[in-house]
């Protein structure tokens, strides 16, 4: 039976594919809990970690997470709040600000970093094998963006 314009596998595929990320997103998030973070926090601040001592510009930062500037900005003033961030004035550009791991930051992201760790092998990890995990990667590099090329369907609603 035919949904949308959609044949059966492609609503099947579809589906689960959204179904996968909610299931997964929720118990991920669900297992970070008690330890105070938020999936969103742990990723600001294991990309900070990455960053380095000199941190990201919040706009960055905000582009990373696929957030706007102002829904990120609430959600850096909760991590600033908590003593795991801190911001400064941008050295390179006076009119942006920099977000830095604090030392409680890094304490926490270890901690939430060995939770998160650990629940990816049990829920995810476990039940791939690497010939499974190879065609994941190459379905996640066929989906990116950036390899899309122009089909013209420029089409407005």
């Amino acid at each position: 039976m035919e949904t949308d314009g959609l044949r059966d596998l492609e609503q099947e595929a579809w589906r689960g594919f959204l179904l996968t990320h909610e299931r997964l997103w929720r118990a991920l998030e669900a297992r970070l809990a008690p330890l105070n973070v938020s999936m969103a926090e742990y990723d600001v601040l294991a990309m900070l970690d990455a960053a380095g001592p000199d941190g990201m510009r919040m706009s960055d930062l905000a582009q990373n997470r696929l957030m706007s500037t102002g829904g990120f900005t609430r959600l850096a003033d909760r991590l600033e709040n908590r003593g795991l961030i801190e911001r400064h004035r941008s050295a390179v550009d006076g009119r942006s600000f920099d977000a830095i791991l604090t030392g409680n930051g890094e304490k926490c992201l270890h901690q939430a970093r060995r939770q998160h760790y650990s629940d990816l092998h049990t829920l995810f990890f476990s039940r791939l094998d690497d010939e499974h995990l190879r065609w994941l990667v190459d379905i996640w590099a066929r989906l990116d963006p950036a390899a899309e090329t122009d089909d013209g369907n420029d089409a407005a609603c």
